[in-house]
C-alpha cells in the first residue's frame, strides 16, 4: 500500500523482500534413516498384506504368549467364564430334560427332602444354580450344598467331560503366562551396550570397538558376540539387495569365541580385508548408508534359558579417533565397576584414511602418532609455561602485600638539635 500511493519507492520494496529471501535459511528437515534393529534391540520391521493369517492358529501357544499383556489377560478370563457359562447350560439342560427343575417347582418344602435321591444333581433349581454348580465342578470348590447323584448317567459323563476340559485350560493359560513372565529378552535388559561405537588404533591396526556389560551378579554362560553389517547393495546384474547382511569376525583370543562376561568388556574387530569397513575412511563414513548390528547370546544361569540381546550403530553412532575410558580399577583387594563412565570416550590420535590405504602406506600412521606426540608435549610446554606466570603472579603479589605492611621511620626533632629516630 505504501508503494501504491508513492510514499516508498516500488523498487525499494521489491529489494527489501528479496534481502528478506536470501536472509531466511531455507533448512530442509532431513528424515531420519530407517535402522533394521533399534537401540533397544527391538527389529524395525512391520508385516503387511499377509494373506494366510490361519498360520498363526496352527501353532495357538506361540501366538498366545506373543500377544501383549492386556490381551493375554482378557483370553485368561474370557476362557473360563466361557467354559463355565457353557457346561452352567449343559447342566441345565441335563437338569431339564430330567425333569428337576419342575420337581422343585411342584413340591412343596416338606416335600422336596424325598427328592434329594431321584434328581440328577440336588438343588438345581435355575440357571443360576447350574451356573455354580459348574464353577464348583471346575475348580473343585465343593461348598456341599449341590452333588451329583447316581440317577443319571449323562450327568456322570458331563462330569468327566467338564473335569477334563478344565484340565487342558488350566494347562495352557497357565503355561502360557509362565512363558510371558520367563521369556528370554527379560534378561536381556539388564544387558547394555555402549551408544556409541569407536574407531581407533589397536596394535597397529584399525579397530571397531563398543562395550558390552552385564549389570547382575548371575552370569551368562557361554556368551558369544556377531557381528553384521546391513547396507543396501547392487549386484552387477542391476538386482537391488536392501537389506545385505555381512558377517564381521570378532578379534577373539579365545578360540571357541566365548567371552567371560564378568566386567564389561570392549568388543574388538580389527579392520582388515575381510573387514566391510576396509575402504571406508573418517570423510566416507559420514555418508555411508550401513548399519552395524551386534549380536549377544548365551544362557541365563539361574533359569538355564537361551537370551538374545541386540542393539545397532548407524554411521552418526561411529565415533572415529576415540577410545573406551577405562571404568574397572582394584580397591582393597576388589575389583570396582564405575557404571557411570560406561559409555565415555576420549579422543585418541588415529589416521583419518581407510585401512586400505593404511595397509598401502603404513608410513601414515607413523607420521599420525608423531604429530599427536608433538602436540601432546606443545600442550604441556604450555601448560608449564602457564603454571610458572601463575606462580610469579602469586609471588608477585605476595611481595606487594609484604611491602604495604612494612612500617615506616619517623624522625623527631628535639630542642637542643638532635634528631631521634623511632619506629611506630
Amino acid at each position: 500500500m505504501l508503494a501504491r500511493k508513492s510514499i516508498i519507492p516500488e523498487e525499494y520494496v521489491l529489494a527489501r523482500i528479496a534481502a528478506e529471501n536470501l536472509r531466511k535459511p531455507r533448512i530442509r528437515d532431513r528424515l531420519p534413516k530407517a535402522r533394521f534393529i533399534a537401540k533397544s534391540g527391538a527389529c524395525n520391521l512391520a508385516h503387511k498384506n499377509i494373506r494366510e493369517q490361519g498360520r498363526f492358529l496352527q501353532d495357538i501357544f506361540t501366538t498366545l504368549v506373543d500377544l501383549k499383556w492386556r490381551h493375554t489377560l482378557v483370553i485368561f478370563t474370557m476362557s473360563f467364564l466361557c467354559s463355565w457359562l457353557l457346561f452352567a447350560i449343559m447342566w441345565w439342560l441335563v437338569a431339564f430334560a430330567h425333569g428337576d427343575i419342575y420337581a422343585y417347582m411342584e413340591k412343596s418344602g416338606m416335600e422336596k427332602s424325598g427328592l434329594e435321591s431321584a434328581v440328577c444333581v440336588t438343588n438345581v433349581r435355575s440357571f443360576t444354580s447350574a451356573f455354580l454348580f459348574s464353577i464348583e465342578v471346575q475348580v473343585t470348590i465343593g461348598f456341599g450344598g449341590r452333588m451329583m447323584t447316581e440317577e443319571c448317567p449323562l450327568a456322570i459323563t458331563v462330569l468327566i467331560l467338564q473335569n477334563i476340559v478344565g484340565l487342558i485350560i488350566n494347562a495352557v493359560m497357565l503355561g502360557c503366562i509362565f512363558m510371558k513372565t520367563a521369556q528370554a529378552h527379560r534378561r536381556a535388559e539388564t544387558l547394555i551396550f555402549s551408544r556409541h561405537a569407536v574407531i581407533a588404533v589397536r596394535n597397529g591396526k584399525l579397530c571397531f570397538m563398543f562395550r558390552v556389560g552385564d549389570l547382575r551378579k548371575s552370569m551368562i554362560i557361554s556368551a558369544s558376540v556377531r557381528i553384521q553389517v546391513v547396507k543396501k547393495t547392487t549386484t552387477p546384474e542391476g538386482e537391488v539387495v536392501p537389506i545385505h547382511q555381512l558377517d564381521i569376525p570378532v578379534d577373539n583370543p579365545i578360540e571357541s569365541n566365548n567371552i567371560f562376561l564378568v566386567a564389561p568388556l570392549i568388543i574388538c574387530h580389527v579392520i582388515d580385508k575381510r573387514s566391510p569397513l576396509y575402504d571406508i575412511s573418517a570423510t566416507d563414513l559420514v555418508n555411508q548408508d550401513l548399519e552395524v548390528i551386534v549380536i549377544l547370546e548365551g544362557v541365563v544361569e539361574t533359569t538355564g534359558i537361551t537370551t538374545q540381546a541386540r542393539t545397532s550403530y548407524i554411521a552418526e553412532e561411529i565415533q572415529w579417533g576415540h577410545r573406551f575410558v577405562s571404568i574397572v580399577t582394584e580397591e582393597e583387594g576388589v575389583y570396582s565397576v564405575d557404571y557411570s563412565k560406561f559409555g565415555n570416550t576420549v579422543k585418541v590420535a588415529a589416521p583419518r584414511c581407510s585401512a586400505r590405504e593404511l595397509d598401502e602406506k603404513p608410513s601414515i600412521l607413523i607420521q599420525t602418532l608423531q604429530k599427536s606426540e608433538l602436540s601432546h608435549q606443545n600442550s604441556l610446554r604450555k601448560r608449564n609455561s602457564m603454571r610458572r606466570n601463575n606462580s610469579m603472579r602469586r609471588s608477585n603479589s605476595i611481595r606487594r602485600n609484604n611491602s604495604s605492611l612494612i612500617v615506616p621511620k619517623v624522625q623527631f626533632m628535639t630542642p637542643e638539635g638532635n634528631q631521634n629516630t623511632s619506629e611506630s
